[in-house]
């Protein structure tokens, strides 16, 4: 298996006297600074980027006088292309790969076709999420799996700790971790993303269709990670680079019509989109049941898969949640973080905004959040309150904007 013309090799259990869990590979350290910084960081700056902290990291928030909305909409019409570096990228691999992952995640990991992948939780003891994740197949033991940087302590200590309860019961069939430090991650996103690509590669891009992932030879003697799939609801591809590589690789794609595109452009595309933001959308407390992502939950899983967290997701699943993510549209003025949530008659409390922006799409205030079972059905009137006033809200079905992911010869 390759990432990027680098071969990640495998290691005999016999070869190591004292095996370890986690393997890191990676070139300079961080910063001196607290905040880290992608293999792009001096890029941003060169092209005026307005850098902010974001999961531990120093970050672009916006590029010049281009201002949120704009880049946002040029996503939505053109190309936009994104660093996410930050984003912790990893290989499991060894003979019991599969069911290690399966333990952690309540998805059916057995029956995913090479490079091919699914989006999937990690789960503590009581169902509630650690972390999102996307998980790839590469081979029958070999799987790419990309996390949240805000996580990255704490989901890394995790698997630490399961790695080492699995390889004692699993001496014979060992697992092993490898962290891709320091390796790029770029997300050209956007409904002429394909188009851009395709002059830059003799890969037949059709082929690739969401959720799946090749190695593909790029202009310039590169052979990339690339998955087709992202976080704006567009089509679009995200590319695994590694640390030599990344700057090169960015200057490449950032053409016209390309944009860079920051954070406040990403967030708001991916609110329109309705995907979830790890800490503000969901957290160790919330089930997946709860998250409305029933969906990753392998069918035959729901009712015997011995995953970690199964007892507390199965009661949800049984018994139903006690509240459930919605969508929300709300009148007068944007509902950020953490604005109540009122049954407008009684005033009672039903929950909380984890998430709220003024949708550039749409010209609508959107919010997403948590509310209690029963209160969680399409057109179902709420208010929420938005400095000390109350405004109307709406139960609306996510996604707000239609997706357009590429599933074959046309965009769905």
């Amino acid at each position: 298996m390759l990432l990027a013309r680098t071969a990640l090799r495998r290691v005999p259990a016999a070869c190591r006297s004292t095996p370890l869990p986690i393997v890191r590979r990676g070139f300079a350290s961080g910063p001196s600074s607290d905040l880290k910084r992608t293999g792009l960081y001096f890029y941003h700056v060169g092209n005026d980027a307005k850098m902010v902290p974001f999961a531990g990291y120093s970050m672009p928030l916006s590029y010049g006088n281009v201002g949120q909305g704009a880049s946002h909409n040029h996503v939505r019409t053109e190309v936009g292309l994104f660093d996410v570096g930050h984003m912790v990228q990893s290989i499991f691999r060894g003979k019991t790969a599969t069911a290690f992952l399966e333990w952690i995640t309540p998805s059916s990991l057995s029956s995913l076709a090479p490079y091919s992948s699914t989006l999937s939780v990690i789960l503590n003891e009581r169902g509630g999420i650690i972390d999102d994740t996307v998980i790839t197949k590469h081979a029958q033991d070999a799987f790419y799996v990309v996390t949240n940087a805000g996580r990255r302590d704490q989901d890394l200590a995790w698997f630490a700790d399961r790695l080492r309860e699995w390889n004692a019961d699993h001496a014979d069939g060992p697992v092993e971790l490898e962290v891709l430090d320091d390796w790029g991650l770029l997300a050209l996103q956007g409904p002429k993303a394909a188009a851009y690509l395709q002059a830059l590669t003799s890969y037949d891009l059709t082929k690739l269709t969401f959720g799946k992932s090749a190695y593909v030879p790029i202009e310039g003697g590169f052979n990339l990670h690339v998955a087709r799939g992202g976080y704006t609801g567009e089509d679009g591809f995200e590319i695994s680079i590694p640390p030599s590589q990344t700057i090169e690789v960015a200057e490449l794609l950032a053409k016209a019509p390309v944009q860079l595109t920051g954070l406040g452009a990403r967030d708001s595309l991916r609110l329109e989109a309705g995907m979830c933001l790890y800490g503000n959308d969901l957290d160790e407390e919330t089930t997946p049941v709860e998250a409305g992502l029933s969906w990753v939950i392998g069918k035959e899983r729901k009712e015997s898969g011995e995953f970690i967290g199964a007892e507390g997701v199965r009661k949800h699943l049984k018994e139903g949640p006690p509240r459930r993510r919605v969508g929300l549209v709300v009148d007068g003025a944007p509902a950020r973080q953490g604005a109540k949530i009122l049954d407008p008659t009684s005033k009672e409390q039903l929950g909380s905004v984890t998430s709220g922006i003024p949708s550039p799409t749409l010209g609508q205030n959107i919010a997403m959040g948590y509310v209690r079972n029963g209160w969680h059905k399409k057109g179902t009137e709420l208010a929420v309150e938005v400095r000390g006033k109350e405004r109307k809200a709406v139960v609306t079905p996510m996604p707000f904007t239609t997706p357009r992911y590429f599933r074959g010869t046309t965009a769905a």
